[in-house]
């Protein structure tokens, strides 16, 4: 996953952009990027590290314009090269800018067209790249002379026709505005707001509607799937169902990846994490244990953790405590990073931990190494007993839309049997939340969403190209990249 935003205002907007990606930080920790136009000239700054780390003092003062976007990546299986951070740029026709979340599963076949078809070469393994050269293809093929809508949209369909997986992106167009668009699937999020109290048309794209009300502007829709938004320099915004929307938004998005008070596709998904322990708790029930105390893994697994002790009625207790200087592990690029980190980012809280049964609550179990060391910092403190509950199902397949899990070797749970994962966490009981009820939970009252993605529990993959053999090339590509090697046409996954 990665954070992309958009603004068109009718100030400068560097500062609104820096600030909305600091709000979607959690959507990416590794690099950063802006990049603004001032109606004659585009402005970039882009790098390795945190938005603080990356867009300076001096660069906000030296990235002027009234329209720009933004960008946090979470890379995966490509590597950590300062090319590949966002936003991309190609110069004609116009002058695009991109910003991309998600991940195209045939990239190398685009890549291969590109270079073969067209004569064009790329600057980095990123499928973003790929997308933005297949964008700029498809809109230099309306032979436009000036500039149309209509072929704008056109140029989009055909974009949407050609690629596959995943996709969020906002493109700046210069001279001319801002373009949102989201897969078929709507796989990945994207937001549409609007300033608030506004004169002139004044819009923003993001991927969460959390960064909105940091920014002063009123959340009005998210973009629909297979859909596009144009935004132009002048004139009302224009929107267009360019493919048929098939409604398989990621159902990890509502489990760990996006913020909590966000909604995405309509669904809040702080609500959403309620009722997961709403029902987890009623699967804890049945094995009619002695608990004194539910304690959540900070922060995803709060809301949950929440419910759980209310529906069980017991309290409810902050034992982990968090070192906020410390980023999400789950994000870290690579096992030695994550295995070191945990130790350093919680710190069990003896006081409400000695001499009590303990039920530690989490959103997921990956790889297990996390959850099996907070059991050990849990009992070494004094718990008596130490229970560990999952408010997801047991995650079994990789994900080819852009989350850090490509590989079936990393699940602990695609090699072992509940309980036998149990005795590897060495907890004393292990409860995962069923599937069923987690596409309860994120469904609840909602009909627009007939469908979610659910293939990292089930193996079910919206998108038909990710077949076995993809899936084998994929962690293959995964096992070069984790030793710091390389491979012709390796992907980058978004």
């Amino acid at each position: 996953m990665c954070g992309v935003i958009g603004i068109s205002a009718e100030n400068e907007v560097v500062g609104e952009l820096y600030d909305g990606l600091a709000t979607l930080q959690h959507r990416g920790q590794d690099a950063a990027g802006i990049m603004t136009f001032d109606g004659q000239r585009l402005y970039e700054k882009r790098g390795n590290g945190l938005v603080r780390d990356v867009i300076l003092a001096d660069d906000v003062q030296k990235l002027s314009g009234s329209i720009g976007i933004g960008h946090v990546r979470y890379p995966t299986a490509g590597g950590y090269d300062p090319k590949e951070s966002q936003p991309f740029y190609v110069n004609s026709p116009f002058g695009l800018a991109l910003v991309h979340n998600g991940n195209l599963t045939n990239t190398e076949k685009l890549r291969e067209e590109l270079i073969s078809k067209e004569g064009r070469y790329l600057n980095t393994n990123s499928d973003s790249e790929v997308l933005l050269n297949i964008f700029s293809r498809e809109l230099r093929r309306q032979k436009m002379q000036g500039f149309s809508c209509d072929k704008l949209f056109a140029a989009v369909k055909e974009t949407m026709q050609r690629v596959r997986g995943s996709y969020a992106v906002i493109i700046l167009i210069a001279g001319q505005g801002l373009l949102g668009f989201r897969d078929p699937s709507g796989i990945r999020p994207l937001a549409l707001g609007e300033r608030k109290g506004k004169l002139k048309n004044e819009y923003v794209l993001a991927s969460e509607n959390v960064a909105f009300s940091v920014l002063n502007y009123e959340f009005l829709e998210d973009v629909q799937p297979g859909e596009a938004i144009w935004i132009p320099n002048s004139g009302k915004l224009i929107r267009r169902q360019c493919l048929p929307k098939k409604w398989s938004p990621c159902i990890f998005e509502y489990v760990y990846l996006a913020h909590p008070d966000s909604k995405i596709d309509d669904i809040s998904v702080y609500k959403s994490r309620l009722r997961m322990g709403e029902y987890l708790a009623k699967e804890v029930r049945k094995a009619k244990l002695s608990i004194d105390v539910v304690v959540p893994v900070p922060d995803t697994s709060r809301a949950a953790a929440l419910t759980v002790a209310s529906e069980l009625g017991v309290r409810y207790r902050e034992g982990l405590i968090k070192n906020r200087y410390i980023g999400r592990t789950f994000i870290m690029p690579n096992q030695s990073k994550r295995k070191k980190s945990i130790r350093h980012k919680l710190i069990p809280l003896e006081l409400e931990l000695k001499n009590k049964n303990v039920l530690i609550v989490d959103d997921s179990i990956v790889r297990g190494n996390t959850s099996r060391q907070i059991v050990e910092m849990v009992r070494s403190v004094g718990a008596k007993k130490v229970y560990f509950a999952s408010a997801s199902p047991p995650l079994v397949s990789p994900c080819v839309y852009g989350v850090d899990m490509p590989s079936k070797q990393e699940f602990i749970a695609n090699k072992l049997t509940v309980e036998q994962i149990r005795e590897q966490l060495k907890a004393d009981a292990l409860f995962y939340l069923p599937l069923k009820s987690l596409n309860r939970a994120c469904k609840y009252g909602r009909s627009k969403v007939n469908k979610f993605c659910t293939a990292c529990f089930d193996g079910e993959y919206p998108t038909k190209e990710v077949t076995e053999k993809y899936l084998a090339k994929v962690e293959k590509t995964r096992g070069c990249c984790e030793r710091g090697e390389s491979e012709e046409g390796q992907m980058t996954l978004l």
